[in-house]
C-alpha cells in the first residue's frame, strides 16, 4: 500500500510517498481503507514542529473510508461499514494520508450509506471544534440537537473558514440565529450559503453596531478565530452568561480583555483545543455531529459555503501548502487517486 510519511520536522518537502506492507490492526483497533484524508492547520503545524518517531509519522487527523479488518476485542460487525475518522494521528504514528490506516475503534464513527466520503473527511477537527465552541457558555446547553439553540444568538468571527463554516451549520441545525463576520463579498457569499442569517463585512461595516441591531442584549456565544484582533469587539457584544470561545490565534498570540466590562455579564473567555478538551465534551461532540450528519444537516461543497480543494495522495505536500497558505474552503486528499 502507499502512504505519506515524514521522518523529520520541516516544511512540505519532508513528506515522502512510500510503499509499505498493509498494517494489521492491534487489540482494540480497526483497519480502514481510506477514501479521503482531510487536511487541517494542525496537520502542517505538527509536521513543521514535532519530531516523529523512528518509524516516521503518517500525517493528517481526519478521514473517511471503509473498515476492512478489526483487531482482538472489536466486534467484526464493523467490517464493511463506511466511517469517518477523528484524531487518527494524535500521539500515534498512523494518520489518514495512507491507503490503509489503523486507529482505535472508538476513533471511527458510522457515516451511513448516504453521506459522501468527502463529507466524512471534512468532519473531525472543524466540526468537533465548532461543537465545543457552541456549548461552553453557561447560557447554552452542553449538547446540540435540532432546536437546542432556539432563541439564542451566535456570532461566528470568520464565517468562511472551515471551523466557521462548521459552527454556522451546527448552530443553524440547532435553530440559533447566526451572525457571521467576513472580510470580502466572496466570503460573504460562502457564509450565507452555509446558513448564516446575517453576514457582516468587518472591513466595510461596524461589527458592534450590526451585531447589536440583531441582538440588542448581546450574543450567547462568539466562535473566535482571532481573539487578539477581535477582543474589543467581542467584549462589547457578549451577552449575559455568554462565552467567547477562542480556537485559534490568527492575528496575534496574545489577547487583552477589559476585565470590568466582562464582570457584569459574567462572561466566559474560553480557550478551545479539541485534542485536550474534557472527555465528556469530546464524547458529546462526536455523538452530536454524527446525529447532525444523520439528519442531513451537514453539507460540503460550494453550495454549502465550503469549497472543496482535492489533491491526489502523491500531492500531499501541495495539499499541506494550500492549507498553510490559507485556502478558503476544505482541502482533501483523494487517497484512491
Amino acid at each position: 500500500m502507499r502512504l505519506i510519511s515524514y521522518r523529520r520536522a520541516g516544511g512540505p518537502d519532508v513528506l515522502e510517498l512510500l510503499d509499505v506492507p498493509v498494517p494489521d490492526p492491534g487489540p482494540g483497533e480497526v483497519r480502514v481503507r481510506v477514501a479521503y484524508s482531510g487536511v487541517n492547520p494542525t496537520d502542517w503545524k505538527s509536521r513543521n514542529a514535532a519530531q516523529p518517531g523512528a518509524d516516521g509519522q503518517v500525517p493528517n487527523q481526519d478521514g473517511s473510508g471503509t473498515v476492512e479488518a478489526v483487531g482482538r476485542g472489536v466486534d467484526p460487525v464493523l467490517i464493511g461499514e463506511r466511517v469517518w475518522i477523528w484524531e487518527a494521528a494524535w500521539q500515534r504514528r498512523w494518520g489518514t494520508a495512507a491507503e490503509d490506516t489503523v486507529v482505535p475503534a472508538r476513533h471511527v464513527v458510522l457515516l451511513g450509506a448516504e453521506p459522501s466520503f468527502e463529507l466524512g473527511a471534512a468532519l473531525g477537527i472543524p466540526f468537533l471544534t465548532a461543537h465545543r465552541c457552541l456549548t461552553v457558555a453557561e447560557s447554552l446547553p452542553d449538547r446540540l440537537v435540532a432546536g437546542a439553540l432556539t432563541g439564542h444568538t451566535v456570532l461566528v468571527q470568520g464565517g468562511a473558514g472551515a471551523v466557521g463554516n462548521a459552527a454556522i451549520q451546527l448552530a443553524r441545525w440547532a435553530d440559533a440565529t447566526v451572525i457571521a463576520t467576513v472580510s470580502s463579498p466572496r466570503k460573504a457569499q460562502l457564509a450565507a450559503a452555509a446558513g448564516a442569517d446575517h453576514v457582516v463585512d468587518y472591513r466595510e461595516q461596524d461589527v458592534v453596531a450590526e451585531v447589536r441591531k440583531v441582538a440588542p442584549k448581546g450574543v450567547d456565544a462568539v466562535v473566535e478565530v482571532s481573539a487578539a484582533t477581535n477582543a474589543a469587539v467581542d467584549a462589547q457584544v457578549i451577552g449575559m452568561h455568554g462565552a467567547v470561545a477562542m480556537y485559534a490565534d490568527d492575528g496575534g498570540a496574545e489577547v487583552t480583555v477589559p476585565v470590568r466590562a466582562q464582570m457584569g455579564p459574567n462572561a466566559r473567555w474560553q480557550f478551545v483545543l479539541v485534542y485536550t478538551e474534557p472527555e465528556r465534551a469530546k464524547v458529546l461532540g462526536i455523538e452530536d455531529v454524527a446525529t447532525a450528519v444523520a439528519d442531513g444537516a451537514i453539507r460540503v461543497g460550494e453550495e454549502a459555503g465550503l469549497p472543496l480543494h482535492v489533491f491526489r495522495l502523491a500531492e500531499t505536500a501541495a495539499a499541506h501548502q494550500a492549507v498553510q497558505d490559507g485556502a478558503v474552503g476544505k482541502v482533501l486528499i483523494d487517497v484512491t487517486g
